[in-house]
């Protein structure tokens, strides 16, 4: 049995990056894959004499045969072969920074690239509504785009039915868009407002103390705890392959990075397998 991923996205969104991160990862990459092609390369890889586990198609650059893609994922779905599509997005104004920053052509670029991003996200959005993973990249540069795509794809078990990651962050830097449940970390005090703790992160253990061994943090986790508890096996039954809890701070440093990895440890023991992303600690 094979695994397929489909990576699909707007434009600027960081395809590209997710293509060779995959590759790093041991998948085989065939990059602007025209989707009409996608059953073709299935059939070769199930056929007699290959031993590609892993193969990821790219596709989705300009938009050209978007109304193809569905179908040629539902057409991999019919088989006993593991199938998913991820699609990277980022906002219109992180876009059009990216294009002019880097002076490229926006492949629909018959008009000013603001324009030109607007119908990409048109032709796109039946795309993004049908992935079974959004990644929001716009707080992301090229090396923490890499990482959060390491922590999704690159420690798998295969038998597992639904990947849970905890994302950490700040609300400062903008809430992130790709996540499925959300929680507030700021009812509880800031170590930020600690000299001593201030340098610090929530993954250095005197933060850490600080914020765990609150009784009002461990009531909040003890009810998060619970409610996941419940949560998940409902998830996996109705067949959800990803599922991503963020927890937030102020900036993404102190309080939500503890909380998640707490969080994660804690979800270990249910046997639930997590893993944890820590977008805005190096702020």
């Amino acid at each position: 049995m094979s695994e397929y991923l489909v990576v699909t996205g707007m434009s600027g969104a960081g395809r590209s990056t997710a293509g060779a991160t995959l590759e790093d990862l041991g998948w085989f990459v065939i990059d602007n894959m025209p989707s009409a092609l996608i059953s073709k390369v299935s059939e070769l890889v199930r056929g007699a004499g290959t031993d590609l586990e892993h193969v990821a198609f790219v596709v989705g650059r300009g938009g050209g045969d978007v109304d193809d893609v569905i179908p040629a994922i539902e057409d991999l779905r019919s088989g006993r072969d593991r199938v998913r599509m991820v699609f990277l997005d980022a906002a219109d104004d992180v876009l059009i920074r990216r294009f002019e920053g880097t002076r490229r052509r926006h492949p629909l670029s018959g008009r000013g690239v603001e324009d030109s991003i607007t119908e990409e996200r048109e032709l796109l959005q039946p795309l993004r509504d049908h992935a079974d993973l959004v990644i929001d990249t716009g707080e992301l540069n090229v090396n923490q785009l890499r990482s959060r795509l390491m922590e999704v794809f690159g420690g798998e078990d295969p038998d597992a039915t639904m990947q849970t990651s905890i994302l950490s962050f700040g609300f400062k830097h903008g809430v992130p868009l790709d996540v499925d449940l959300m929680f507030d970390c700021r009812f509880l005090p800031n170590p930020y407002w600690v000299e001593s703790l201030r340098p610090q992160s929530g993954l250095d253990e005197p933060v850490r103390d600080y914020v765990l061994g609150r009784s009002e943090t461990v009531q909040f986790l003890d009810k998060l705890d619970d409610m996941l508890a419940m949560l998940i096996p409902a998830y996996v039954r109705e067949g959800k392959s990803y599922l991503t809890v963020a927890m937030g701070c102020t900036g993404g440093r102190h309080r939500s990075v503890a909380l998640a990895e707490e969080l994660a440890l804690r979800l270990t023991k249910h046997g639930i397998a997590t893993s944890v992303f820590h977008r805005d600690v190096e702020r």
